[in-house]
């Protein structure tokens, strides 16, 4: 007796079972092969880590899906298939949820003092830190599980900090005070990846600069008056005529005077920054509060004094301005300006405001001692490695947004101003003012022996640790004992570099450009398994990146909190099962474009996964049926099938060919991404094909009440039932991997030959006898089928009554009519089958490129109905015949065009006449009314 399967398809009863299966069972876990050469088949690929405070979206789970699609059919093709998961520490946003946690306990970061608040850290992230891997889990994600990582774990950290400190010695790390984006709320730099520009309507303020030697002023155009209390001179075009003879010169700085000291005095220079259209022509200049000033003040060695504290409010002691947010200080300033009449105009003034991802606040460019990389060496090799194909994008026009960036990059501000984090291993000698970076936390100064040394308060960007991801999690460095250098583990000699990333656009180049920098500067200097020296070419993370598009609301709107779209995929989950929701990510996900998720697709591929089970539960009845009328029913090992006997039914010689042809569309399509055309055939398949034809056709085969010794026929049709949806489930398997598991171990009776479905092989095209003459011969017989219903219908034949059909065609279709009276009868109410030797014409008649068929029944004809019809019909294939014409007579187009396209245009012209002719003689023959 067979499993039994309950009548009614329910996920939620399956899915968290086979979810805990799997992990408990440790299924996708991958030992390291003994040698390179186990591992020459391989597909590794590493989980973008999300943050340690997220939340599934439906980002992740496209990117998840899409991900476990490939792992798994990588996995069933035979590759050593690896998917490395883990997760980031997310410096900032996680700080901040902590802070947010302690706020809402009346304390603060500052009071609990460093050490303590990174424990609070800590026993946060042990409590909540897990939830989207146990989301992940709940997807079933096919990850190896013994190798999950956390970018702060006791396995990487070593690694960071190696990391830092070999570009330390290599004299691409310094430190310097520069202009860097600044968050007040997190009071923390961040990367102008992590800043967001909106367009926003502001002002542009006139204001007068009274010249110090009394004889004029000159008039300022800004949009920050806050920061005027930081100016340190005024700037002009050096071929601004209206203030050539105003350079060199000096003015009062007004409100600047402190503690009743008079206005401080700054000069005009010139400098090709202001612009004479701008404004007046004349711009305030700021060094410590604007990047371009900032450059100006390097030009012309100017003071860069800060008047901002890292809060944004004014830092100046003894100003009536000192304690006073920028904005209320923006206030303020104007107001007293205009009291003083050195207020000359306020226009409306649109401007770019960058705002923080993370906070939203308003950034404020600040000048502050970082940490950076010289990064143009890094990215010198990784633009090589691209220009050389050695790493591939999917869509290719990421490749030139890459490009394009990677050749405009700047030096990368690696510090944050936060407690969680890598630490900087950098110790100051308070003595000599020197910078010691060590590998080991150090007891003297390096320079100068003190022991009145601090470490760095600075944490490391959350990018610098992920973009060693791809190989600090397989062991780097692993110093070699002899040299100290860099040396393979056996993780790294069999996994690295990695095949595939999968990512979106949005970390392009916060993590896949740096992961690229980072591996192929790294890398270089780690031997190959041989021991030859490593080349670019093997020293990149990954050969390929495939960059997602984005999933949309089902009006193709961005999803976001302010619009009310966002859909939570849990909640998605648990109405229609994980299966549908993949396969409706699936089935809409190409190279390129965006998905507009619509819950009408999800639940029509909930209907496709109960239409799957109910074949299953179908198919096991008739197995049953046929142990108790003796036939040997012993289920094979998953792979190929017998060669089929000669007198096998047409329909079965049919179903396995198309299993064939389906196996290599769905390879064809997966390796390109396609993800959308291999779901596509699969469904297709498996409910066009399979259940609403062949096993329709198999019932007419199936007959248990002779026993198998009189009736051959049931044992093969009920094999190649089994063998065939045995096959279509491993087809489906990556994409519905719950689904065909639960269905699979109850086809082998709990007792299958491997312990899951997806450790069987994927059907490949050689595993199955392809019959293009048995796929011809049985779409004409579909063909013939489906217009017999559609004339039925037309001509309101009651659905239960069996009518003649008359067939005008070849020989061919003829005795295909004829042999499948059977299948005509069951799949079309056909009595009888009757033969004419001219073509056919009438209300109840239709024609097709290779048969005409008329159903016999009386019934009242609406001439001028059909006369409509037939009229419509002819226009269509007059405008084919044109349009073909036109093409077929087109020299140039004939001369270029491929062979096999001019052939099936010839044979389209030639079947689209045929139709129009017997059309023609159909509207001919009609009575006038």
């Amino acid at each position: 007796m067979s499993q039994e399967l309950p009548k009614a398809y329910d996920p939620s009863v399956i899915e968290q079972r086979w979810a805990e299966y799997w992990v408990k069972e440790h299924l996708f876990d991958v030992p390291t092969p003994e040698t390179t050469h186990d591992a020459q088949k391989k597909f590794t690929i590493l989980l973008p880590p999300p943050n340690v405070t997220g939340r599934l979206h439906m980002g992740h789970m496209l990117n998840q899906a899409e991900m476990d699609i490939l792992t798994r059919w990588n996995r069933m093709r035979g590759e050593t298939s690896l998917w490395v998961p883990g997760t980031d520490h997310a410096g900032i946003a996680t700080q901040m949820m902590v802070e947010r946690q302690l706020k809402e306990e009346g304390k603060t970061r500052q009071e609990l003092g460093r050490s303590a608040f990174v424990e609070k850290v800590w026993a946060w992230r042990e409590l909540y830190g897990g939830a989207i891997l146990d989301q992940m889990k709940r997807l079933g994600a096919s990850v190896d599980w013994a190798r999950e990582y956390f970018t702060m774990d006791e396995k990487l950290s070593p690694a960071v900090k190696e990391a830092f400190v070999r570009l330390w010695e290599q004299g691409l790390i310094y430190r310097g005070a520069y202009i860097v984006n600044w968050d007040p709320v997190a009071q923390t730099a961040v990367s102008d990846l992590e800043v967001e520009h909106e367009e926003r309507l502001g002002k542009l303020y006139h204001i007068r600069y009274p010249l110090a030697d009394g004889t004029g002023s000159i008039v300022i155009a800004t949009t920050r008056p806050e920061t005027m209390l930081g100016d340190v001179a005024v700037a002009v075009n050096p071929t601004d005529e209206r203030y050539l003879a105003l350079q060199g010169k000096l003015v009062r700085l007004p409100l600047s005077g402190v503690n009743g000291q008079p206005d401080r005095e700054i000069p005009i220079l010139a400098d090709d920054w202001a612009k004479p259209e701008f404004g007046t022509g004349a711009v305030k200049v700021t060094p410590a509060h604007d990047p371009n000033d900032f450059a100006i003040g390097q030009r012309h060695n100017l003071p860069s004094p800060s008047i901002l504290d890292e809060t944004a409010h004014v830092l100046l002691a003894g100003s009536p301005y000192h304690g006073l947010d920028r904005y209320a200080a923006r206030e303020r300033i104007v107001a007293d300006l205009e009291a003083q009449g050195l207020l000359v105009a306020v226009k409306e003034h649109t401007n770019a405001i960058g705002l923080s991802q993370r906070t939203g606040v308003v950034i404020e460019p600040r000048l502050s001692q970082q940490w950076f990389i010289k990064i143009q060496p890094l990215a010198d090799k990784a633009i090589e490695a691209v220009d050389k194909g050695y790493i591939k994008f999917t869509p290719d026009q990421y490749r030139k947004t890459y490009d394009e960036w990677m050749k405009n990059i700047h030096d990368w501000c690696i510090s944050r101003q936060l407690w969680w984090g890598h630490r900087i291993p950098a110790w100051h000698c308070k003595a000599c003012t020197a910078i010691t970076v060590s590998r080991d936390t150090p007891t003297h100064c390096a320079t100068c022996n003190s022991a009145d040394i601090t470490q760095e308060t600075d944490v490391l960007d959350t990018w610098f640790s992920s973009g060693l991801l791809p190989f600090t999690v397989f062991g780097w460095p692993n110093p070699n004992p002899d040299t100290g250098m860099p040396d393979l583990t056996p993780d790294l000699a069999a996994f690295y570099p990695t095949q595939l990333l999968v990512t979106g656009f949005d970390i392009l180049f916060f993590w896949v450009a740096r992961m690229i920098m980072l591996g192929t500067h790294f890398m270089l200097d780690v031997p190959m398994p041989d021991g030859s020296k490593r080349e670019l070419k093997d020293a990149v993370p990954f050969r390929e990146v495939y960059i997602h598009g984005l999933v949309r609301d089902a009006n193709r709107e961005k999803m976001s909190k302010t619009k009310g779209n966002v859909i939570n995929p849990i909640d998605i989950i648990e109405r229609f099962g994980t299966d549908a929701v993949r396969f409706t990510l699936a089935s809409m996900a190409s190279p390129g474009t965006d998905i507009a998720f619509s819950e009408a697709r999800t639940e029509g591929y909930r209907a496709f996964a109960n239409k799957i089970w109910n074949a299953a539960r179908f198919l096991f009845m008739n197995v049953d049926r046929a142990r108790e009328a003796g036939y040997n029913m012993t289920m094979r090992e998953s792979g190929t099938v017998p060669s089929l006997p000669d007198d096998t039914p047409l329909e079965t010689r049919w179903i396995f060919s198309r299993l064939s042809a389906v196996s290599v569309e769905v390879d064809r399509a997966l390796a390109d991404y396609r993800f959308d055309e291999a779901a596509n055939a699969i469904y297709q398949f498996f409910w066009g094909e399979f259940c609403d034809w062949y096993l329709e056709l198999a019932k007419l085969r199936l007959d248990f009440t002779e026993g198998a010794q009189k009736n051959p026929t049931t044992a093969l049709t009920l094999a190649s039932l089994v063998g065939v949806f045995e096959s279509a489930l491993r087809l489906l398997s990556p994409f519905m991997p719950f689904l065909t598991e639960e269905i699979w171990h109850a086809l082998y009776e709990g007792k299958p030959p491997a312990k899951s479905i997806a450790l069987t092989r994927y059907p490949q095209a050689n595993d199955f006898p392809a019959d293009p003459v048995a796929e011809s011969a049985m779409k004409t017989l579909q063909d013939l089928i489906v217009t017999v219903r559609g004339l039925r219908k037309e001509l309101g034949v009651p659905e239960k009554e069996s009518t003649p059909i008359t067939i005008h065609a070849g020989n061919r279709v003829i005795a295909l009519a004829d042999a499948n009276a059977d299948v005509l009868s069951r799949m079309a109410r056909v009595a009888a089958v009757e033969f004419a030797s001219e073509s056919l014409t009438g209300s109840n008649a239709r024609s097709t490129a290779d048969f005409d068929v008329a159903v016999i029944y009386e019934r009242q004809i609406d001439v001028a109905a059909e006369r409509e019809r037939l009229t419509k019909d002819l226009a269509k294939y007059e405008k084919g015949l044109a349009s073909a014409d036109k093409q077929l007579n087109n020299e140039t187009f004939m001369s270029k065009a491929p062979a096999h396209i001019v052939d099936g245009l010839r044979k389209q012209h030639a079947e689209t006449r045929t139709l129009h002719d017997k059309t023609r003689a159909a509207l001919d023959s009609l009575p006038s009314v």
